[in-house]
């Protein structure tokens, strides 16, 4: 269970559709990167689902490999969709639809595939969203996504945790690559494959880091985030804790990008072998898991 507000998640994406585009640089880039993973898919989509479109960065792409298919563009932000909304071709303007990942009004056995960029981690209940998911997919449906994993601005949590002894939680936790792919297998997908990068974005300073996350609705929408406006003292000490992560003059913020995907089995809902064409996977059997931090 991850304890994230909705509520608060909403509003951040809300406020962030005029500014996202600009400063969503990584989402754009791991978005890329999560499509050039279709080339290596035997797959004719009929009904594609965007889950988590934010403004629709993908949908372009999708609309131009698969001319006839039926895009439908979810978000939890209406303004986000307002933006999706104009994206794809002539042909294929995406259908949108103002929705909770873990609540899709979608009939059962209706969509072909899911493509889902840097969404996942506000799932509530990532097990009931995979159930979701496991729901609409049709028999040999498939599953693709980008999530983050654990490493994910540990510089910034770290320099929280020195400013004010851990005391409160400034940043959303983030699940291990292997507990998404148990997840996965638990729901009932067949074999799943996972596989992980990082990245690093450099910055000036914190504050820049801090702008950028807000541009992209990137707020802490913890239950149990502080209320009250954090103090100067209290952010001048995660500044200064910060600056000791310098190197060559910038400031580093990882991003641990975890990629996964796996099938509908077919003919039923029961686990079945995977039916992936040749590429680069790690299966989920080979992965070590990591050690307790």
């Amino acid at each position: 269970m991850n304890p994230i507000d909705k509520r608060a998640t909403r509003r951040a994406f809300e406020r962030a559709a005029t500014s996202y585009d600009e400063a969503a640089v990584l989402q754009r880039e791991i978005s890329t990167r999560l499509l050039e993973r279709l080339d290596y898919v035997r797959l004719r989509p009929a009904t594609i689902l965007d889950l988590g479109c934010g403004t629709g960065q993908g949908i372009d792409a999708l609309a131009k490999r698969w001319r006839q298919s039926r895009i439908i563009a979810l978000d939890l932000a209406e303004a986000m969709l307002q933006r999706a909304r104009r994206r794809g071709t002539w042909l294929n303007r995406p259908r949108p639809l103002c929705a909770d990942l873990e609540a899709l009004p979608l009939a059962d056995d209706s969509v072909d595939l899911v493509i889902s960029n840097a969404t996942l981690q506000w799932a509530g209940d990532l097990a009931h969203a995979f159930a979701e998911l496991r729901r609409v997919l049709r028999p040999e449906g498939l599953l693709m996504f980008t999530t983050f994993g654990p490493d994910t601005l540990i510089e910034l949590r770290r320099a929280w945790a020195a400013a004010d002894g851990g005391a409160h939680a400034h940043v959303s936790p983030f699940l291990d690559m292997h507990d998404i792919g148990d997840a996965l297998v638990r729901a009932g997908f067949a074999d799943p494959v996972m596989d992980a990068e990082r990245i690093t974005m450099t910055y000036a300073n914190v504050r820049d880091l801090m702008r950028d996350l807000k541009a992209i609705g990137g707020r802490n929408a913890l239950h149990e985030r502080p209320r009250a406006l954090t103090g100067r003292a209290t952010l001048a000490a995660m500044e200064a804790a910060y600056e000791q992560e310098r190197r060559d003059g910038r400031l580093p913020s990882t991003w641990e990008v975890v990629y996964g995907q796996a099938w509908m089995p077919a003919g039923t809902k029961a686990p079945a072998q995977q039916q992936t064409a040749d590429g680069v996977a790690i299966p989920l059997t080979a992965i070590p898991r990591r050690a307790a931090r």
